[in-house]
C-alpha cells in the first residue's frame, strides 16, 4: 500500500467536501487475522443539524450513552452503528467539535487481503465483496468495537489515494433516506461513475 495516512486536517472540513474528497482514498483495517483494504468508490455525506437524514439531526450536544456522541467531537474518528439487526455501517466523523457531521462509506474496490475478505463474506466474486456499507464492514471486520477509534491511528485508517477527476464523479441523491423529506433529495451521495464496485447504480445518469 502506498500513500500517507490522511491527517486530522482533512477531516475538519464539512461532510459534503469530505465525502467528495474521500473518493479514491484507501480504507485500511488491520486485525489479528491480517490486513484488508479497499479503494473508496462511493460515499454519502450527512450534514448534521441542517440535514434531516443525519442521525444527529435535532440534537445539539452529547447525551449519556447516545450513539451519536462521537459526532460531536473533532473530525477523524470512526462512527459505527448497527442497522436491520445484522449490519454494521462505517462512518467518518467530519468537521470541528460541536458540528456533528459524518460521511458514510458505502462501497470499496477491494485492494489488499482479498482472500481474507472472501473468507469472511463467503463470496468469491470480487465485485460483490464490498458493494454496500454492511458488506464492506463484514469484509474488513469493522465492528462496533471500533466505535470512536482515531482514524489517524494504526488499527483502522485511510490513506491518500488517486485523485478522482470531476468527470468521473457523479453526485446523486442518497440511498434509502426517503423518510427525510426534502433532505432525501440532497445530492450528497458521491460515486466514481465508471466503477464496477458500487452498491447500486441507482440515480446515476449516463
Amino acid at each position: 500500500m502506498n500513500g500517507d495516512i490522511l491527517e486530522r486536517g482533512f477531516y475538519m472540513r464539512g461532510a459534503e467536501a469530505a465525502a467528495r474528497g474521500l473518493l479514491g482514498a484507501v480504507l485500511v483495517r488491520r486485525s489479528p487475522e491480517g490486513t484488508a483494504s479497499g479503494v473508496i468508490v462511493e460515499t454519502e455525506a450527512y450534514a448534521g443539524n441542517s440535514d434531516a437524514a443525519c442521525h444527529s439531526y435535532g440534537r445539539f450536544s452529547e447525551s449519556p450513552g447516545h450513539r451519536t456522541n462521537v459526532m460531536f467531537g473533532p473530525g477523524g474518528y470512526a462512527y459505527i452503528y448497527f442497522i436491520y439487526g445484522m449490519y454494521n455501517c462505517f462512518n467518518v466523523v467530519t468537521g470541528p467539535p460541536g458540528s456533528p457531521e459524518a460521511v458514510l462509506v458505502r462501497a470499496l474496490e477491494p485492494l489488499d487481503g482479498i482472500p481474507l475478505m472472501m473468507s469472511r463474506r463467503g463470496v468469491r466474486d470480487v465485485k460483490k465483496l464490498c458493494g454496500g456499507p454492511g458488506k464492506l464492514c463484514m469484509a474488513l471486520c469493522v465492528t462496533r468495537e471500533l466505535y470512536g477509534r482515531d482514524l489517524c491511528g494504526d488499527e483502522i485508517f485511510i490513506l491518500e489515494g488517486e485523485a478522482i477527476p470531476d468527470a468521473r464523479v457523479a453526485a446523486t441523491r442518497r440511498v434509502n433516506v426517503d423518510y427525510a423529506g426534502e433532505a432525501s433529495l440532497y445530492p450528497y451521495r458521491f460515486v466514481v461513475r465508471d466503477s464496477e464496485y458500487l452498491s447500486t447504480r441507482r440515480y446515476i445518469g449516463a
